[in-house]
């Protein structure tokens, strides 16, 4: 817990300098004020992570002190400590907030235990609160046996307990995050937070903030401090997805972070120590995206101590089955009653899923829809091995339809547009505003022919 940064608030100078003394010594930056008021401004011109105040203070008192930092929206934690303790006072502080009440005299274990108590409380109550963000979004297992994925398995097992930096290579839809997250429960770091930020997905004036936070009036629209994801990822890992997208000047600062271990946040000037494992990955090759300027040499170099190779879904097929039953439990329905027909396996095989596993979760969705359950047919899944959704040839010449009967003209442009709609959603990992984008069709539009999708699924 050092490195932390206390505000020591009593109107007595001789205690607030034994108090002072004491949290140095542990390692603590400590600031003092001598009454409430001047707690305040000290706490809204610096990053404190605990407060501990006198109860009785001229102009400002402890409790009145606690109450300010509440109804300022300031979740920060606050020990009360005083001479005049009584159970009322003691009920008054806890019913404010206050994480601890202490009467004075006291021993110096009994604040150095307080204190940690505090801290690591304030710690689990951040990381519960980002967990169940996380628990909120969602994110699933490996699926998957076949020889490559085997490999991979293996390459994790070995990788996971050591402190190495990794950089994971694969295309879009591939399972960057999941291998990322593999990597951390394999590792001693299990019990503390894994950390992912999409550096594709964050604007480039917003995403510094976001990896090293904020003091407060660091700029036009920050009223309070923020937490950067690098400070949420302390003594755990975070990944840094499609890092060949963040600005350079920023991989710059991130370098520097990842060489001192220590990083300040934004409208600071508090160097705060990390300890930290990075996990990166791209869907491009980094070395084409160092000639290309995308990516720092040197920062590729420090990220790439090992490299774990991710094989998109068209070199595994013989996990496409067990894939598909992942999905169908997935959303909400009992494998051994609904199920793929044998055509339907053959064209899903068949298909070269540019979108990979996240098209395939897309696909799936879509023959729920579509079957209402039950068995899956190959038109469920409206699947071609000669449309290359997101670009490439739809194979229209020759004599294609020379036999069996011709398809409705509409019914086949739906049948390439619900394609090319689940591969761009693949590709943007669900984001609609990119999958639009990359469509060259604004985000409104696709809306409408999602809800219209869904409009013919239901009737």
């Amino acid at each position: 817990m050092t490195g932390k940064q206390i505000l020591v608030v009593d109107d007595e100078a001789k205690m607030r300098r034994v108090l002072e003394i004491m949290l140095q010594k542990t390692g603590y930056h400590v600031l003092a004020a001598a009454n409430g008021r001047e707690a305040l401004e000290r706490y809204e011109a610096n990053a404190v992570d605990l407060v501990i105040t006198d109860m009785r203070m001229p102009e400002m008192g402890g409790i009145e002190l606690l109450q300010a930092l509440r109804e300022a929206g300031s979740s920060v934690p606050v020990i009360v400590v005083t001479a005049h303790g009584t159970i009322e006072s003691a009920v008054q502080a806890m019913k404010q907030g206050a994480c601890d009440y202490i009467l004075r005299p006291f021993d110096i274990d009994v604040i150095e235990l307080a204190v940690t108590r505090a801290l690591s409380g304030a710690e689990v109550a951040r990381q519960n609160a980002f967990l169940k963000q996380e628990i909120a979004r969602g994110w699933d297992a490996f699926v998957g046996a076949s020889a490559p994925m085997r490999q991979v398995y293996e390459l994790i097992g070995r990788i996971g307990p050591s402190k190495a930096s990794v950089f994971i290579r694969g295309e879009t839809g591939t399972g960057k995050e999941l291998a990322a997250r593999a990597i951390h429960n394999a590792s001693p770091r299990r019990d503390k937070l894994f950390v992912p930020i999409n550096c594709a997905a964050i604007p480039a004036d917003i995403l510094e903030s976001e990896l090293f936070g904020y003091e407060k009036g660091a700029f036009t629209g920050a009223v309070k401090e923020r937490v950067g994801k690098f400070e949420l990822a302390d003594g755990g890992t975070i990944f840094l997805d499609e890092i060949t997208e963040m600005p350079l000047a920023l991989q710059a600062k991130l370098l520097r972070a990842l060489q001192e271990n220590c990083i300040e946040r934004l409208g600071g000037n508090r160097v705060i120590d990390l300890d930290i494992r990075v996990i990166a990955a791209t869907n491009r090759d980094p070395l084409e995206a160092v000639r290309d300027g995308k990516l720092r040499e040197d920062l590729y170099y420090r990220l790439n101590v090992v490299t774990v190779e991710l094989p998109p879904l068209r070199e595994r097929s013989d996990d496409i089955e067990a894939l598909v039953r992942h999905f169908i439990h997935k959303h909400g329905h009992s494998p051994e009653d609904t199920r793929p027909s044998a055509a339907a396996l053959a064209g899903l095989t068949a298909y070269p899923w540019p979108g990979n596993v996240r098209e395939l979760e897309n696909a799936v969705e879509r023959a729920l829809l579509l079957s209402g359950g039950g068995v899956l047919d190959a038109g469920h899944f409206n699947l071609d091995p000669r449309q290359r959704p997101g670009g490439a040839s739809v194979s229209t010449g020759g004599d294609e339809f020379a036999d069996g009967e011709l398809p409705p003209l509409a019914e086949a442009v739906e049948a390439l547009e619900a394609r090319l709609i689940d591969a761009a959603l693949a590709r943007a990992d669900g984001n609609k505003a990119r999958a639009a984008a990359l469509l060259e069709i604004s985000e409104r539009t696709l809306w409408y022919k999602l809800k219209k999708t869904r409009a013919g699924a239901d009737g």
